[in-house]
């Protein structure tokens, strides 16, 4: 088996496990270090799908990053342009914008690596907060960025 590529990155067990926690405490209201509880309709069945994210916030804009590359959150988000972020019984509906622009994705990449690199800096291999913005633009176009506009 050959080892997952930046589009189809799958997390391991502790990162499964991880994310299984950071979901169940969000669902019961508590944030770990800004995580909610992403809710977007499933593309195919129209099913509410749930996964834990970071919401990052740059320049008083809301941002979601896919660190895992595409996946089948960001496939739905870019179907349905909305969503739920979620913490216990708060439920903020939003509207998504992804970040086309990878000059534009630089400065939410390397704050999103500032905070959370130590959670998913494996998904980044030989970026930091302190790679170069050439570094960053050349790898802007595997990690979609998403604005968030909460309603």
């Amino acid at each position: 088996m050959t080892a997952p590529t930046a589009d189809r990155a799958r997390p391991g067990r502790t990162a499964t496990a991880l994310n299984n926690t950071v979901a169940w405490l969000a669902r019961r209201g508590i944030s770990v270090y800004g995580s909610r509880e992403l809710a977007v309709r499933g593309r195919r069945t129209g099913e509410w799908r749930t996964v834990p994210v970071n919401v990052l916030t740059v320049d008083g804009a809301g941002h979601l990053v896919a660190a895992r590359g595409v996946t089948q959150w960001v496939r739905n988000l870019r179907a349905a342009g909305a969503g739920e972020l979620r913490l216990g019984r708060t439920i903020e509906p939003f509207t998504a914008t992804e970040v086309t622009d990878p000059i534009a994705k630089v400065p939410v990449l390397r704050a999103y690596l500032r905070r959370w690199a130590w959670e998913v800096g494996a998904f980044f291999p030989g970026l930091s907060a302190d790679s170069s913005d050439d570094e960053l633009v050349a790898a802007a176009v595997r990690y979609p960025v998403f604005v968030v506009v909460r309603r």
